[in-house]
């Protein structure tokens, strides 16, 4: 039997996308990737698994991963537990002082530290944090308040991650922070992987999401925007290509870029490896965000 008739097809497979992704893991090496997770990659036990293994593949090979995650379905789920009734209001939940405690139970307690775990189980070095450890994030109320405790990102200092990344630790950032007066307030999580990105000049930002990316037209699955520079992505906000849950989202990679992180990527959380497939293949699956025409065909 000849040598070539060992080698399945899958095999050659599998050599064929490891030697797609060496340029990618070269270049990326000793750069600080923030991952945004949350939505169904955090519902299915399968894709949890995914998303652990990418994450520690991508610190195993030199890549500096940052997790921030939020968890509302399990808030809802103790809210429920606890009977008090969710509320929300023009898209945002109202915080009140006994559901923040709720909030912070679950997000901090529960959410956090099964993430840190499942990292951990599958050999990474994880660990957790919320935004006020380090004073990491410092928090504002939203709006005029009548949210309750919903925050903002008022500041970020990153300064007590530095030696976790450089020793090899993955960081999990829940997105709850603390005022000036010590309040804790929860801060959409998307918001805090941007702000986060910017400050630590991230190569990449990545927010796992529920859809495919950027879509030109919603009921179109096939019209994925695969790439967009920072004036076309205002443009389809301006435009309403971009609308409701996506304009949040979308607007979260525009500040990310204009303060100085490299790329933005939208990306299809319900697709197993679906950091991997973004990160380090040449046609990635979601929608990626540049700066410039020059970045993006850098």
């Amino acid at each position: 039997m000849s040598t070539d008739s060992l080698i399945s097809n899958q095999d050659t497979l599998r050599v064929s996308v490891l030697s797609e992704a060496l340029p990618y893991i070269q270049r990326f090496a000793g750069r600080r990737v923030v991952v945004k997770y949350g939505g169904a990659a955090m519902a299915s036990a399968e894709l949890r698994d995914a998303v652990y293994r990418d994450l520690v593949l991508l610190a195993s090979v030199g890549v500096q991963p940052v997790v921030v995650h939020g968890g509302g379905p399990e808030i809802n789920d103790w809210l429920s537990r606890l009977n008090i009734e969710p509320e929300f209001r023009n898209g945002l939940r109202v915080t009140t002082p006994a559901t923040m405690d709720v909030v912070e139970m679950v997000l901090v307690g529960r959410v956090n530290k099964h993430i840190v775990n499942g990292l951990n189980k599958v050999g990474g070095r994880a660990v957790g944090l919320c935004g006020s450890d380090g004073s990491l994030v410092k928090a504002r109320t939203y709006g005029d308040g009548s949210n309750g405790l919903v925050g903002e990102v008022a500041a970020v200092d990153p300064a007590v991650l530095h030696p976790l990344l450089e020793a090899g630790y993955i960081p999990v950032i829940s997105s709850v922070a603390a005022d000036g007066s010590g309040q804790a307030h929860n801060i959409n999580a998307d918001t805090v992987a941007g702000e986060l990105a910017a400050a630590l000049q991230a190569e990449k930002l990545i927010l796992l999401t529920d859809t495919a990316g950027i879509l030109r037209n919603r009921q179109e699955p096939g019209s994925l925007i695969r790439q967009l520079t920072l004036a076309e992505a205002r443009e389809l906000i301006a435009t309403g290509v971009v609308d409701g849950g996506m304009t949040p989202k979308t607007e979260c990679c525009i500040r990310a870029l204009a303060q100085g992180v490299a790329a933005a990527h939208i990306v299809d959380g319900r697709v197993a490896h679906a950091l991997l497939l973004e990160v380090f293949s040449d046609a990635g699956i979601g929608t990626m965000v540049v700066g410039s025409q020059r970045s993006l065909e850098a």
